[in-house]
């Protein structure tokens, strides 16, 4: 079979860097080669379909990368389980445990997207409108792989080309130093800005699962929002602010839980999601935030009273185990203080978890020994008897739009309430809130905005980015303080554990990169 250059250089360039190392075939090795791809419109299209797909075999490490550090995540076993992941839950990475490996996986699919930008820019034959969608989708993307790089590890290698494919082929030519984060955020804004100027006033293609104009808006205001909290560049709350109020035709579901719901996609709130469906793909380690269906019968209980009867156990509530293929076991739970944090009438609390109980029935009044939560939220549907965990993934929705602008007009001064309603009036409805907000100082709507979205966003990778942006006081609600219930991380002792360390193998395989700051390392200084 006939060899495909782009794709031998691709492994190279993977070795070399210690970067992905299972690029997506996006073409059969036995029909393109690099001199006869690029010809026509539907390889172009088709390129960028197989970089979505890329972009979906990421969905877990964005919420590893956004959430799982953020405090909601329980590191107590209560199913008789093992949980995985706890160093990055206990916070506890270092360069022999560093969480994730390879800068998260993210520049085997920036090598594909740079092929892509240096391709398309060079063509002829696709319509002016086509092509410029087509990179602004390009731009797009690579801001958002930056985007979560620079949050995670500050300063990275910045590869903006497909050096690889122009040639360069010796392995010490292609060493790279870490870019600072100021050069890392200055790519990300400039990425960004290109991918709006180049969808210009195209309307958005119907189908939401793929990067389009008000998903490109969506991602400058939350880079401009990060810049200026986090880099203190206040004059990037009016561009955030600009970016996400041109963002048009979302609106908020009156029902919480159809916003995430099979039946329901492509559904008015969603601005962009990755796709799943039955037949074609699943968010496979959804099973594994439910319940180990193994030891659930005769074990638990819905009720912590268990007032609906001794021995009326709960088998398998949630419809789980029946003929799917996948395992379903607990790995990795929430804290329960997560959802007690849910007032009882709040709707996103019943469509979020499934609460739980072991009892003690021995003794009156009975007394519950284990509380437990199992993921509901993107439970997917049943086809042909299986359950298939194929619900959509929203990377942005509205409810993410208002409060990020409610956060920028605290952030000024101002009331965000007119932002925060709308989000409370759906979670309550259609009851009333029983306690609506009301603006106060800054620290005080911050705390409340973070509350809200603690509970609207779980399992959407937002959590732990939402600490280390927003603020307490002067500082990030990521470090501990009096009167912030929601600081992980010491900021004496602990203050550069806000970014993660990297594995010995990224400078060992490349010896320009240093540690990320503070991390003990074996690397020759």
């Amino acid at each position: 079979m006939k060899k495909i250059r782009y794709y031998i250089c691709c492994a190279m360039f993977a070795l070399m860097t210690a970067s992905c190392n299972n690029a997506l075939d996006l073409v059969p090795e036995d029909y393109f080669g690099d001199s006869n791809f690029w010809q026509n419109e539907s390889q172009v299209s088709n390129f960028m379909i197989g970089l979505h797909k890329q972009f979906r075999d990421n969905q877990f490490q964005f919420v590893r990368l956004g959430e799982m550090r953020g405090g909601g995540y329980s590191n107590v076993d209560r199913q008789a389980t093992s949980l995985n992941e706890l160093p990055v839950i206990e916070q506890r990475l270092e360069e022999t445990s560093s969480g994730v490996t390879s800068w998260a996986g993210f520049y085997g699919p920036i090598l594909q997207i740079n092929l892509f930008i240096q391709k398309v820019e060079a063509i002829s034959f696709l319509p002016e409108t086509r092509k410029n969608y087509l990179l602004g989708q390009a731009y797009a993307m690579r801001a958002y792989y930056y985007f979560h790089l620079l949050r995670t590890y500050g300063g990275v290698p910045l590869r903006l080309e497909a050096e690889v494919l122009n040639g360069t082929t010796d392995a010490v030519l292609l060493r790279k130093e870490r870019a600072t984060e100021e050069e890392v955020l200055t790519a990300v804004k400039n990425d960004v800005n290109k991918s709006v100027s180049l969808f210009g006033s195209q309307a958005a293609v119907g189908d939401k699962s793929q990067w389009s104009p008000q998903a490109a808006y969506m991602l400058k205001g939350e880079v401009f929002l990060w810049s200026a909290k986090v880099f203190d560049i206040t004059a990037d709350l009016a561009e955030a602010k600009t970016a996400l109020n041109a963002v048009t035709g979302s609106s908020l579901l009156s029902n919480f839980a159809n916003v995430f719901s099979y039946s329901q996609k492509n559904n008015s709130e969603i601005i962009f999601a990755i796709r799943f469906r039955v037949g074609e793909a699943e968010m496979n380690n959804v099973a594994s935030y439910t319940y180990s269906t193994f030891n659930m019968n005769g074990l638990h209980y819905k009720d912590s009273t268990a007032s609906a009867g001794v021995g009326n156990f709960l088998v398998d509530p949630l419809q789980l185990a029946a003929t799917n293929s996948q395992q379903v076991i607990q790995r990795y739970g929430y804290t329960f203080e997560l959802f007690q944090s849910y007032d009882v009438k709040d709707m996103r609390r019943n469509a979020t978890f499934y609460d739980y109980y072991k009892v003690n029935t021995d003794v009156k009044p009975f007394v519950a020994t284990i509380k437990n939560t199992a993921l509901v939220k993107f439970l997917g549907t049943i086809d042909a008897n299986k359950r298939y965990f194929s619900d959509d993934w929203p990377v942005y929705r509205e409810a993410d739009r208002l409060l990020m602008l409610a956060e920028i007009v605290n952030a000024e001064g101002g009331d965000p309430s007119p932002y925060i309603k709308p989000v409370r009036d759906r979670a309550f409805a259609p009851a009333t809130d029983p306690k609506p907000f009301v603006s106060t100082s800054k620290d005080a709507n911050e705390l409340a905005i973070f509350a809200e979205r603690s509970k609207e966003f779980v399992y959407e990778g937002k959590r732990w980015y939402d600490l280390r942006r927003m603020k307490y006081g002067s500082d990030p609600m990521v470090f501990k303080a009096s009167d912030n219930p929601y600081g992980v991380l010491d900021k004496t002792t602990q203050g550069y554990r806000i970014l993660w360390p990297v594995e010995a193998a990224i400078w060992t395989n490349d010896p320009l990169v240093k540690q990320t700051p503070g991390y003990n390392t074996a690397r020759p200084q």
